[in-house]
C-alpha cells in the first residue's frame, strides 16, 4: 500500500491519526477499483450476456460490464453475428466508462499477429473484398489492407472483378502501424512459387513425355500452356490434326490439357508442346480407308472462294474445287453452292498422302449429262430455248437445266449482217434454233437460227441468171459503186464502171440510198454471195434493141430479143 504522510496541522494527535487512517481507507478503494476496472488498450475476453437492438452487453469478469455498439456484429448484409453465450475480444472504449469495442480489439489482435509474424516480410492470410482506386482491399483479421493492381497477380487480367472473394496468403511489404497502413503483395509469392516450380519441371522434363497443363493465355497463332512453372509454346498447327481456324475455337484459358514435348531447350527454358501429338495420326493408313472413288459422306466445315473443305472424321479433311462441285453449272464461288454445316455425299478423287491432301469431287455423285447429250440432242434436232447471255460473238440459248448452246453470230441470219446479237434479240426471248455440232468433250453445243430455213443464195442462181433485167431499190453508195437491194436480203453491186459509158468520179453522185434503178446482171457468184449488176450495158442494149426494131418495123420481135441483145453487148463490153 502506498505510504500516507502524516497531516501538517495543529490538531492533536488523535485527530491526526484519525485523519490519515479516513485517508487510507479512501486510498485503498480507489485502488481497488481500478484494479476491477477494465484497462485501456488491453485485449480483455469477455461473454455476451445480452443483446439488444443497438447494443451488446459483453461480461468481462470482476464484477464488469459494458456495451458493444450492435453495428460491430452486422456483416456486408447487415445482418447481427453474435448471441448470448458467444465469446468476444473487446477493449475499453476511448471515451471510457462502461462502453466496449470488439472492432478495435479485432485490429490490436491483428496487429500483434502481424508483429509477431515478423511485420514486413510477414506472409499473412487474407480475403481480397473490394477494388479501390489502384487495387484492392484484402481483409487480414480486423485489419484492412491495401493491395496494389501490379501486385495481385503475376499478370493481371480482366477488371479486377474475379479476384473479389478470393482467400490466400499475402505478403506484408510495407508497414505503419501509427498510420494505419499496411501493402501486400501476392505475386511476389506466386512468383517466388512458380520459381519454385519452374525450377522443379525443369529437372524433370524430357522430349517425347506426355505431361498435364493448364491453358494459361491464348493468341492467334497458339496458346501457352502452364506445364508447372513453365510455360510451353503450343502453334495452332498442333492442336488437332483436323483444322483449327482459331485456338480460341477449341480451347479456353483455365482448360487442363495432355501435351507431348515435342522440343525442349534446357538451357533457354524454352518448350514447344503438341495436343495432337498425344493421338494416333489418322493419316497413317488414309489410303487403305479411302481408296480412290470411294463414296461417303461429310460434313462442310469452311468455305473458300475457290472450294469448300468437308471433313470425313475428326482430323480427316477433303477439298472440293469449284471445279468438281457441278457438270453443268458454272460455279465461282463455292458458298453459292454450300453451306457451312451441310451434310454432302462426295467420292475421293485422290490422295496427296505426303501434302496431307484428299480431292473430293460433289459432281461425281450423279452421272455426268453431257456423256448421253449427244443421244439427246443429235445434229438436226430443232429445239425452243431462252437467251441467258449474249456477247459480241453470239448468244447462248438454255437447253435443258444447265446447259446452254451457242449460237454464233454468223449463224443468226443467211443475209443481214449481224454486229451483235442484242441488234436483233434481246436476253430472256424465247428463240428456236437447230443443233449444228454436240462436243462432249469440251462440252459445247453448236447452235444455228438461220439454219431452220433454206439459205436463200442457194436459188440467185437459177433466179438471177447473168441477162437477167430487174428492178431494184439502191441500199447504199460508196465511191467505187452502188449497192441494190434485188429481194430482202439480197444485194447486187453495181460497179462505177457499169453505171455509165461516161466517166464517174463518185457512184455517190450517181444516185441516192432509196431510189428506184434498173439493171441488168452480169455475173452470180453463190459462193462468195456476189451479184455483178450493170446499168451500162442494160442501156447500151436498149439501144440497140430499139434501132433494130426500127429497122425491122417489128415492136414484137425486137421486145422478144432483148434478153440476146443484152447478154450480146455484156459480150461485147467483156
Amino acid at each position: 500500500m502506498t505510504e500516507v504522510k502524516r497531516l501538517n496541522v495543529d490538531n492533536d494527535e488523535m485527530d491526526v491519526e484519525h485523519q490519515s487512517n479516513e485517508f487510507a481507507e479512501l486510498f485503498s478503494a480507489s485502488l481497488k477499483e481500478q484494479q476491477e476496472r477494465p484497462e485501456r488498450d488491453k485485449i480483455l475476453e469477455g461473454t455476451v450476456v445480452r443483446v439488444d437492438p443497438d447494443t451488446v452487453l459483453v461480461d468481462v469478469g470482476r464484477k464488469s460490464e459494458g456495451f458493444v455498439p450492435i453495428n460491430e456484429f452486422r456483416d456486408a448484409d447487415g445482418n447481427v453475428s453474435v448471441s448470448v453465450g458467444d465469446k468476444i475480444k473487446v477493449v475499453s472504449s476511448r471515451d471510457g466508462g462502461n462502453k466496449f469495442s470488439k472492432k478495435r480489439a479485432d485490429q490490436m489482435a491483428a496487429w500483434e499477429t502481424i508483429h509477431e509474424a515478423g511485420g514486413e516480410g510477414a506472409i499473412l492470410e487474407g480475403t481480397i473484398i473490394a477494388k479501390t482506386n489502384g487495387g484492392f482491399t484484402v481483409a487480414i483479421g480486423g485489419i484492412n489492407a491495401f493491395l496494389p493492381a501490379s501486385q495481385v497477380d503475376t499478370r493481371p487480367s480482366g477488371n479486377g472483378d474475379g479476384y473479389i472473394g478470393l482467400a490466400g496468403q499475402f505478403k506484408v511489404i510495407s508497414l505503419n502501424q501509427k498510420r494505419g497502413n499496411i501493402v501486400l503483395s501476392r505475386r511476389v509469392l506466386l512468383e517466388e512459387e512458380r520459381a519454385e516450380s519452374r525450377k522443379s519441371t525443369l529437372e524433370k522434363l524430357a522430349e517425347g513425355e506426355i505431361v498435364s497443363g493448364l491453358i494459361k493465355n491464348l493468341t492467334e497463332y497458339g496458346a501457352f500452356v502452364d506445364l508447372g512453372g513453365v510455360d510451353g509454346l503450343l502453334h495452332v498447327t498442333d492442336i488437332s490434326w483436323g483444322r483449327v481456324g482459331k485456338p480460341a475455337d477449341v480451347l479456353k484459358p483455365g482448360q487442363e490439357v495432355n501435351v507431348k514435348i515435342l522440343k525442349f531447350d534446357r538451357e533457354k527454358g524454352k518448350v514447344s508442346v503438341g495436343i495432337k501429338q498425344t493421338q494416333p495420326d489418322p493419316w497413317q493408313d488414309i489410303s487403305n480407308r479411302y481408296p480412290e472413288g470411294t463414296r461417303l459422306s461429310g460434313k462442310v466445315v469452311s468455305l473458300m472462294d475457290y472450294g469448300a473443305f468437308v471433313e470425313l472424321e475428326p482430323g480427316i479433311e477433303g477439298l472440293v474445287h469449284v471445279s468438281e462441285m457441278s457438270w453443268t453449272k458454272r460455279v465461282r464461288k463455292a458458298a453459292d453452292m454450300l453451306n457451312i454445316g451441310d451434310i454432302v455425299d462426295v467420292v475421293v478423287l485422290g490422295i496427296d498422302l505426303q501434302n496431307r491432301k484428299i480431292s473430293l469431287g460433289l459432281k461425281q455423285v450423279s452421272d455426268n449429262p453431257w456423256q448421253s447429250i449427244s443421244d439427246r440432242y443429235p445434229v438436226g434436232t430443232k429445239l425452243e430455248g431462252q437467251i441467258k447471255n449474249m456477247t459480241d460473238f453470239g448468244m447462248f440459248i438454255g437447253i435443258e437445266e444447265g446447259i446452254d448452246g451457242l449460237v454464233h453470230v454468223s449463224d443468226i441470219s443467211w443475209t443481214k449482217r449481224v454486229k451483235h446479237p442484242g441488234d436483233v434479240y434481246s436476253k430472256g426471248e424465247l428463240v428456236q434454233a437447230v443443233v449444228l455440232k454436240v462436243d462432249p468433250q469440251n462440252e459445247r453445243v453448236s447452235l444455228g437460227i438461220k439454219q431452220l430455213t433454206p439459205d436463200p443464195w442457194s436459188l440467185v442462181p437459177q433466179k438471177y441468171s447473168p441477162g437477167t433485167r430487174l428492178f431494184g431499190k439502191v441500199a447504199s453508195t460508196t465511191d467505187f459503186g452502188v449497192f441494190v437491194e434485188i429481194e430482202e436480203g439480197i444485194e447486187g453491186l453495181i460497179h462505177v464502171s457499169e453505171l455509165s459509158r461516161e466517166k464517174i468520179p463518185s457512184a455517190k453522185d450517181f444516185a441516192a440510198v432509196g431510189d428506184s434503178i434498173e439493171a441488168v446482171v452480169l455475173n452470180v457468184d453463190s459462193r462468195e454471195r456476189r451479184i455483178s449488176l450493170s446499168v451500162k450495158s442494160l442501156a447500151a442494149a436498149t439501144e440497140k434493141a430499139e434501132f433494130e426494131s426500127y429497122l425491122g418495123g417489128g415492136q414484137g420481135e425486137a421486145t422478144s430479143n432483148l434478153g440476146d441483145l443484152l447478154k450480146s453487148q455484156m459480150d461485147r463490153n467483156r
